[in-house]
């Protein structure tokens, strides 16, 4: 990214975001400092005596940019709360956001400027992005919650993958999809999917439970810029699928339930965690994403009765008055939480270098803090949980879904072999 569009993507987020949260390189590179505060407390980079600053990757310009900035500002909202109580470890915590656009070369550049400067990244948008950068991660022991759930994310000690992987996802769908709904042994399922880390991972676990359940999957593989899906529907009502699993974004997602229930096609469809975002329920999409539409998902939905979540979905509408209160919202505010979990952790021990931050997340088996399901870091192969969420699509609910089966995890799941790295 050219220094011009830099500036200019940030002078954007600054907007949406209270400036101190928006802070971008300037002065003396906290990544400087290290030693041992005079709290007693080891430090490396990213801290100070009085700061800990925090990276974030998002998507603020591309096709996930609705999702990124939930994301963002809900976690610009925790970390503001935190600070109000006095911060962690006597220090006040700071937000560095840079945006790529869903594009891995921005990324590449924006982690380079913060690479030195933060303890690591309480989001990271987009497997492509992170794997891009795996390396690099390893080597600088930078600690990164990766808002993507790509297999290929697993086996690094610095990346945690929270929740399900996208294939555990596709595996409890079809196992709803047999159980409520009627699909049975020798039907077929379509499976449309991004090309890349997401899409095939998906795929591998639509394939794996089709093949414990006598199902066929008719695959259907596009790209991250292909927004109208009448050509993979015609397929797929040629090939006579009786339910659609959707791995995209959500305007593919849109497309295909329009164009789907416009051709007579009344079989469910049930999509990826990304997959949707409340504001198509403005659009003329709405009606065919009314029926029978449904997102598997490891998180609790913004419209959850949890105590925990029905609080920060009226924080948040307060902070923000008039934007969006989707399911975004709860994902990036649970990552800020275990971000910040693991950096309380790390000051008990008296190590905030980077070291001590992974060890100390990655001692905890049971982190459950009221969002949704328990999850274990200790792990490094693999995701937090096995349990899925299926939500289906709600016009009158906050975030437009409600919870259509609670978390589970079926037989198929807890026995399937997550391919760890790959």
């Amino acid at each position: 990214m050219n220094r011009t569009a830099r500036l200019t993507a940030v002078a954007a987020l600054a907007l949406a975001l209270p400036l101190s949260m928006a802070s971008g390189c300037s002065g003396k590179a906290t990544g400087e400092s290290g030693g041992t505060g005079k709290d007693g407390v080891k430090t490396g980079p990213g801290v100070t005596d009085d700061t800990i600053r925090v990276g974030v990757e998002t998507d603020l310009t591309g096709v996930y940019a609705p999702l990124g900035k939930s994301l963002t500002q809900a976690q610009q909202m925790y970390f503001e709360q935190v600070n109000e109580q006095g911060g962690i470890c006597g220090r006040k915590i700071e937000l560095v956001v840079r945006d790529h656009g869903y594009d891995v070369q921005k990324a590449v550049a924006g982690y380079s400027e913060m690479q030195s400067s933060v303890i690591g990244l309480a989001q990271f948008v987009g497997s492509p992005m992170v794997t891009a950068l795996k390396q690099r991660i390893t080597a600088d022991k930078m600690f990164v919650i990766p808002n993507a759930w790509a297999t290929t994310l697993l086996g690094n000690k610095y990346i945690q993958v929270t929740g399900t992987t996208y294939d555990v996802d596709m595996i409890n769908a079809l196992d709803f999809l047999t159980e409520e709904k009627g699909i049975k042994k020798g039907d077929k399922i379509g499976h449309v999917y991004f090309e890349g880390d997401y899409g095939e991972s998906a795929l591998a676990g639509s394939k794996y439970a089709a093949g414990k359940l006598g199902l066929t999957i008719v695959e259907q593989k596009i790209k991250a810029t292909d927004n109208d899906m009448t050509a993979q529907v015609s397929a797929l009502k040629e090939a006579g699928v009786a339910a659609i699993l959707m791995s995209a974004g959500p305007k593919q997602s849109a497309s295909l339930a329009g164009v789907a229930r416009s051709k007579g096609i009344t079989a469910p469809i049930v999509a990826s965690n990304s997959g949707f975002s409340p504001q198509l329920l403005q659009t003329a999409a709405a009606p065919a994403l009314l029926k029978g539409f449904y997102l598997a998902s490891a998180g609790a939905p913004i419209s959850s009765d949890l105590p925990l979540v029905k609080k920060l979905a009226d924080d948040y509408g307060k902070k923000y008055p008039g934007q969006p209160r989707d399911s975004a919202v709860v994902n990036g505010y649970t990552g800020a939480v275990i971000f910040a979990d693991a950096l309380k952790k790390a000051c008990d021990a008296k190590d905030l270098t980077r070291e001590g931050l992974i060890t100390a997340h990655r001692t905890t088996t049971a982190h459950d803090g009221g969002y949704g399901t328990p999850m274990d870091f200790s792990k490094v192969d693999e995701p937090g949980t096995r349990r899925t969420y299926i939500l289906r699509t709600d016009a009158k609910a906050l975030g437009g879904m409600v919870v259509e089966r609670e978390p589970q995890e079926s037989e198929a799941a807890e026995t399937y072999k997550v391919p760890s790295g790959s």
